[in-house]
């Protein structure tokens, strides 16, 4: 069965980064690629103003109004569509042939935990149109999609660079354990050498869990070299990123205490907003 790559869009200047990215992923996978582009409840209508029209001009105003937001709502939609097909045009140069455009109004979590369904992958930009130039803002809509994710979303970065080595922040907890299971048998991982990272004081537990990880990975033909660094992972993991580029990030989903479903962690949070590599996601 082919795996299918869902990926977002917003008229930002990130996605042409996201579409390079999911054309690096659908190589790799042999995956179709679903665009998709939700036009906000806010972009299909403007205000009620009636509240503030003198009840004489009202009705003419109103009728105005309601004839500007008709016109205003199909030049949206027909951009939208043109920027659909330029991305899929842009996917078919970079070789994925196989992509379907899909163009939705309302609410983009709400949108996507539909589509997601028959997904694999989610791939999306770090900030969407409103925040391209506030760099420590995710991005209201990353954070959602984060937060309710049921599969591994790749967060492109800004530019893409040809991706060369997958760095690993290992924790030795479940989700990041799924993540190794998953990296061991999947093709997306193939010919990329793989570091995996420890932010923590050694111990033997520590240093036993993480040469358990490396040993799955090279039993699924991976290279693989790991270590254990003392202090913080916001601090340790950037510091193993090649500052030239061509790496990606391989995360879990920080933050297992109770209020795990209104936050997705510090550390995590703060990862994707320091790093200027793709991050993938695991929940």
């Amino acid at each position: 069965m082919t795996a299918t790559i869902l990926t977002c869009i917003d008229g930002s200047v990130y996605s042409a980064s996201v579409a390079d990215h999911a054309a690096w992923a659908a190589r790799r996978l042999g995956a179709s690629v679903q665009l998709l582009k939700v036009l906000g409840r806010r972009d299909a209508s403007s205000a009620d103003r009636s509240g503030r029209i003198v009840a004489g001009a009202r009705r003419q105003l109103l009728e105005q109004l309601a004839t500007l937001d008709a016109e205003r709502a199909k030049l949206l939609r027909e951009e939208a569509r043109l920027e659909l097909e330029e991305v899929a045009a842009h996917l078919a140069r970079a070789g994925v042939e196989d992509v379907t455009t899909l163009l939705r109004h309302g609410d983009l979590l709400e949108t996507m935990q539909v589509i997601e369904e028959t997904a694999d992958l989610t791939v999306i930009g770090k900030r969407g149109e409103a925040a391209d130039f506030a760099k420590l803002h995710l991005g209201s809509n990353l954070e959602r999609i984060l937060r309710a994710a049921q599969r591994p979303v790749l967060v492109a970065s800004r530019a893409f660079k040809p991706i060369t080595r997958c760095v690993v922040a290992f924790d030795g907890g479940t989700t990041v354990q799924r993540a190794i299971d998953t990296m061991s048998r999947s093709p997306l991982f193939r010919d990329l050498p793989v570091l995996l990272v420890m932010a923590a004081e050694e111990t033997a537990e520590r240093r036993r869990k993480i040469e358990a990880a490396a040993a799955q990975l090279a039993a699924g033909g991976l290279s693989v070299d790991s270590r254990i660094v003392a202090g913080p992972p916001d601090s340790v993991i950037p510091e193993a990123l090649t500052p030239e580029g061509g790496d990606i990030l391989m995360m879990g989903a920080y933050g297992h205490s109770r209020l795990r479903t209104l936050v997705i962690g510090s550390t995590t949070a703060e990862m994707i907003r320091a790093a200027r590599v793709p991050i993938l996601v695991y929940r």
